[in-house]
């Protein structure tokens, strides 16, 4: 036993120091782009956001769930619970909305100009930093609503039953909490994880048709070559299978933790690990397929003094 909450504790400390590595090493790659630049790229932009909020999830989730680990548990008070609660709610939020935007930004781009969407692809850049500021502001105020309504029937008699996250705990007062988070937080996230799927399997599907008109006009020495609509194919594949996968498998386990009368001490550390996947390792699959290193390179040769 003593040698599974060392694995356990070691997990943790490295998930969550990767995280905030990865996170913060591309932001500060892109703000050092936005510098030479003075200009970020539309995808630039979302993935700049993208990885802050994955960044406020790593500190508003992962820090504290692994100090409850390494043995400091229940060290915040109720309002410091409720409010990292809000920042971590709200970073979710918002890391679903950012990765929504770029797939379907992407889905706009990659279109051919003789299809329905050429004249939305000038307006789609154009308006890729309102957008993201609407998906900031928004899940900000519907999380501060949900927490003034907790906070405004914090007196009330009606109390169900208490949520441990280890490092703190929320008593749950009556089940409007519930169908109200659904209802402004979680039905919101299903329908922005559907277009996801949606607009990356219409650009899977077009990579695949323009990778079959290719083949007619390539060589047959750059045949066994790995072609550039493969290789798109597969960053997306894998971006979004990540993304959703261990989206919908956090859901599932946190849906799991509400319906089970016990706490159950395996699915309660197992969660919060699948919960920070994405944030964690989030950063280095982007950094596979959105190569911002190469760029900055070139900037630093073009620089250098001679």
């Amino acid at each position: 036993m003593d040698f599974w909450n060392l694995a356990i504790k070691i997990v943790f400390l490295s998930q969550t120091t990767t995280g905030i590595l990865g996170n913060f090493s591309l932001m500060f790659c892109y703000l050092d782009l936005y510098y030479r630049e003075c200009k970020l790229k539309p995808t630039d932009l979302i993935l700049m956001h993208l990885m802050a909020a994955n960044a406020l999830i790593i500190l508003s989730a992962g820090v504290p769930q692994t100090m409850a680990v390494w043995g400091l548990k229940q060290f915040l008070t109720d309002f410091g619970c409720n409010f990292i609660l809000y920042i971590h709610r709200t970073a979710r939020s918002v890391s679903i909305g950012t990765t929504c935007l770029l797939s379907v930004f992407q889905a706009v781009t990659i279109n051919p100009r003789k299809s329905c969407w050429k004249n939305h692809k000038v307006k789609a850049e154009k308006y890729i930093g309102c957008c993201i500021f609407i998906i900031w502001v928004l899940y900000l105020l519907i999380n501060f609503i949900f927490c003034v309504y907790i906070f405004t029937n914090k007196n009330t008699k009606n109390m169900t039953r208490k949520r441990d996250f280890e490092y703190c705990f929320i008593v749950v007062r009556d089940d409007i909490n519930d169908s109200l988070y659904a209802a402004l937080v979680v039905c919101p996230e299903v329908f922005l994880s559907g277009l996801i799927s949606w607009s990356s399997d219409s650009m899977i599907v077009l990579l695949l048709r323009h990778k079959q008109v290719a083949q007619h006009i390539r060589s047959t020495h750059n045949s066994r070559r790995t072609s550039p609509e493969s290789r798109a194919t597969q960053h997306i594949l894998s971006l979004v299978s990540i993304f959703l996968g261990f989206y919908t498998l956090s859901s599932f386990l946190r849906g799991c933790i509400a319906l089970l009368p016990k706490h159950n001490r395996w699915l309660g550390n197992i969660t919060p690990f699948i919960s920070l996947c994405f944030p964690s390792f989030g950063p280095f699959v982007l950094m596979n397929h959105y190569s911002v290193m190469p760029r900055l390179s070139l900037f630093w040769i073009r620089n250098k003094p001679s």
